[in-house]
């Protein structure tokens, strides 16, 4: 023990010179390069991860970059019920038409309506729709606003009444708005390429499927003039029948969250060379809550429910790496049930693109 005191004593002195001693700055900087390289690598490397495939399953992306001319026709049904009435709400659909810009994972652009082309569209109608297909894991962004353009396609009031008095009846007294994104982990993704299907520059060379889990958030307005509503269903029946809507119906504005966990399976068919269909369904457990102003004796109301929501998207896609063009749907359902009624609304897009892929990666250009 004593000679182990006595050998650190000794060294005393000289490590404390040696800490007195000011830093070489060469290699201070060099130690300094050398954590931010580390850092970068695994930076690139995590990235790299993303899209990281088997060759021979897929067909890694040729090109960095790609442009394309979609069409795309959006459709909405909305549908409110209470104590056997029914109301079911839709915009005309329309085709809307515009260019894209994509670069690896993400694709942006917009699209205009070709009947009535604005520059910045209609301010009461907005429609955002923002996805990143990567190979590990998929991102959905959505924001909707309705503006006031429905019409009345199918409505069930009882009283012996006809429904079918009530198709095409423009209606402006309900807006719709939701906001919402969703986030899912595709399991087998070595294998199976949701980007084949939906962000063509992966190419899928044999058939494979691929579970998938996700979570996401919802948030949801639904703005109704019950007094209009009823006015508009009596002045289509000639003012002769006063009709009585359910209580259920009878609020004004209804706000819904809803945050949800998701699992579904996605499968790609290679029936051809470099032509491929791709079917995905997702069930989604949601817990929902909601809140607004409603008439008379059910003004002011909280619910706490637990409802099943899904979406599911198709694919027919012809890419030989260079040119690509194809069909794509993607459906959503939101649903809310209470005691006292019952709001369905299913939303989507069907679409038709063509595309081209340019510049080059390094790896694919001859030396």
């Amino acid at each position: 023990m004593k000679r182990c005191l006595t050998l650190l004593l000794a060294m005393l002195p000289a490590l404390w010179l040696r800490a007195a001693q000011p830093e070489d700055p060469v290699t201070t900087a060099d130690s300094t390069r050398t954590r931010e390289g580390k850092m970068i690598g695994t930076i690139r490397e995590v990235v790299r991860e993303f899209d990281r495939t088997e060759d021979d399953y897929i067909e890694p992306p040729h090109y960095e970059l790609a442009v394309e001319m979609r069409a795309t026709r959006n459709f909405e049904d909305f549908e409110l019920s209470s104590n056997g009435q029914s109301i079911m709400f839709s915009p005309d659909q329309r085709i809307k038409l515009g260019p894209y810009f994509g670069w690896r994972w993400v694709f942006l652009g917009t699209t205009f309506d070709l009947r009535n082309i604005q520059l910045f569209g209609n301010s009461a109608k907005r429609e955002i729709d923002f996805s990143i297909y990567a190979s590990q894991v998929g991102v959905d962004l959505f924001y909707r606003r309705t503006g006031s353009d429905y019409k009345l396609r199918d409505v069930r009031m009882g009283y012996g009444i006809d429904g079918r008095l009530f198709e095409g009846v423009p209606f402006d007294g309900i807006s719709v708005g939701i906001t919402g994104v969703n986030a899912y982990y595709i399991f087998n993704h070595r294998h199976f390429s949701y980007p084949a299907a939906f962000s063509p520059g992966t190419v899928q060379k044999i058939s494979c499927g691929s579970w998938l889990a996700g979570a996401g958030y919802t948030r949801n307005t639904l703005d109704l003039d019950f007094d209009k509503l009823k006015h508009t269903v009596e002045n289509r029946l000639g003012g002769d029948v006063e009709v009585k809507l359910d209580s259920g119906m009878l609020f004004d504005r209804v706000k819904y969250s809803d945050f949800s966990l998701s699992v579904g399976y996605a499968y790609n068919w290679v029936f051809a060379k470099d032509l491929l269909f791709c079917a995905s369904g997702q069930a989604a457990l949601a817990y929902k809550t909601s809140y607004g102003n409603t008439a008379g004796e059910y003004d002011g109301f909280s619910i706490k429910k637990v409802n099943l929501d899904a979406i599911g998207r198709f694919a027919l896609v012809y890419n030989n790496t260079r040119w690509y063009t194809g069909l794509n749907a993607i459906l959503r359902t939101k649903n809310y049930h209470t005691a006292r009624f019952t709001a369905n609304n299913i939303f989507g897009s069907f679409s038709a693109y063509i595309g081209y892929n340019f510049y080059l990666k390094k790896r694919y250009r001859k030396k």
